[in-house]
């Protein structure tokens, strides 16, 4: 049985994994990839890598160091988490490393990090252009486009955050909002009193152009079709927590992003959770770092709280 068992290899879940390995905790980390979300950088023409300013290099130390160990890690995928006697028992779907199509595994605490997944347009174009000119995450990008051509899609709070930090750095914002959404709150007051964004109300995109970066989106409303020439895309449809394979297990917020507190404990004891999925204020490889480090040192004060297990005792012959 593990003490601890770390659930997404993201920018949380490896620093986590790499405190409690220097804790000489028995530590396994399950992930489908080491990396999370800096396996995926925007590319843009005319940017060096060495202007954009993330988390990407560290978090590349934490991968090598949790490649090196390969005893401490598991690419797979969980199905689902259950509540076992002195822990929890993890059910995996199975991956190249196993013999067998679906795993088991037990542990005494758990650390979810296994961060969240955009939504996607569905339209032509959109996987092509993925992270060259268009990307999810304007708040992780906004600097990169000082007196550029911007356009966001989105009609919630996320996309008119979006929007709104990029009208303080773009020379235009386009907001394509396919509803009213959240365009009443304060910041879509702002938003409709900027002079450099443009509100497109009602409109949904239909494909993305570009080419060898997208450089255009199309969108229409009842007939009036308008392509809208741009540096740069952001997708800010909202994001969705990956805490599926938690069922009822702890409280969620509405949206399915686990509540934590200050210490990263979730509602059950020997539970914590670290990152995007988390209802902290995150989106940002440094916090989501942070955020790692902080639950792996609250998991091992949990686990130093836990009954000492005696050692089964040896039958001694005279």
């Amino acid at each position: 049985m593990y003490d601890l068992i770390i659930i997404g290899g993201g920018p949380a879940g490896l620093t986590a994994a790499v405190y409690a390995i220097r804790k000489r905790l028995n530590v396994l980390l399950i992930s489908k990839d080491l990396g999370g979300k800096t396996n995926f950088r925007l590319q843009l023409p005319d940017v060096e890598k060495h202007l954009v300013i993330n988390g990407e290099e560290t978090v590349n130390r934490f991968v090598n160091e949790i490649r090196y160990l390969d005893f401490a890690r598991i690419i797979d995928k969980v199905e689902r988490v259950e509540e076992m006697p002195g822990g929890y028992r993890i059910i995996t779907r199975g991956g190249k490393e196993r013999e067998h199509p679906q795993a088991v595994y037990e542990t005494h605490a758990i650390i979810v990090a296994t961060g969240t997944r955009g939504r996607f347009l569905e339209v032509p174009g959109e996987k092509q252009y993925l992270m060259r000119g268009l990307c999810f995450s304007a708040m992780s990008y906004a600097p990169l486009f000082i007196d550029k051509h911007t356009v966001v899609v989105g009609d919630d709070d996320l996309a008119l955050r979006a929007a709104l930090e990029l009208s303080l750095i773009a020379k235009t914002v386009t907001l394509v909002a396919p509803t009213h959404g959240k365009l009443d709150n304060l910041i879509g007051q702002r938003l409709h009193k900027a002079d450099n964004v443009l509100i497109l109300e009602g409109y949904a995109a239909k494909e993305v152009k570009g080419d060898v970066y997208a450089r255009s989106l199309v969108v229409g409303k009842n007939g009036d079709v308008r392509e809208l020439a741009a540096d740069a895309i952001f997708v800010e449809l909202g994001l969705k927590p990956n805490s599926e394979m938690l069922g009822e297990l702890v409280e969620l917020e509405a949206d399915g992003r686990i509540k934590v507190d200050v210490q990263n404990r979730a509602s059950r004891p020997g539970l914590f959770a670290a990152g995007d999925v988390t209802n902290v204020y995150a989106e940002q490889v440094l916090i989501a770092i942070g955020e790692g480090a902080k639950a792996a040192l609250s998991a091992y004060d949990y686990l130093l709280t836990l009954p000492i297990e005696e050692p089964a005792t040896a039958t001694v012959w005279r």
